[in-house]
């Protein structure tokens, strides 16, 4: 299971660039934008991103896909 989770959390151009988005969005809708409505639209594009993230993982991990 350590194995896979290295793996997993490897800094590649996938992972950073999801963990930036997330950074960036929480900064727009905390620190520039503070309304209910930004926030809330934040937190689902975050939830989209890491769905996104998650599936990518999961097909990379059983058929092998990173080039």
């Amino acid at each position: 299971m350590r194995e896979l989770l290295r793996e997993v959390f490897e800094p590649n151009r996938w992972n950073v660039a999801a963990g930036g988005l997330v950074v960036v969005l929480l900064f727009v809708a905390y620190v520039l934008v503070p309304r209910p409505l930004v926030q809330y639209s934040a937190w689902l594009v975050i939830f989209t991103v890491w769905m996104a993230w998650f599936i990518y993982v999961g097909v990379d991990y059983m058929y092998g896909t990173e080039a």
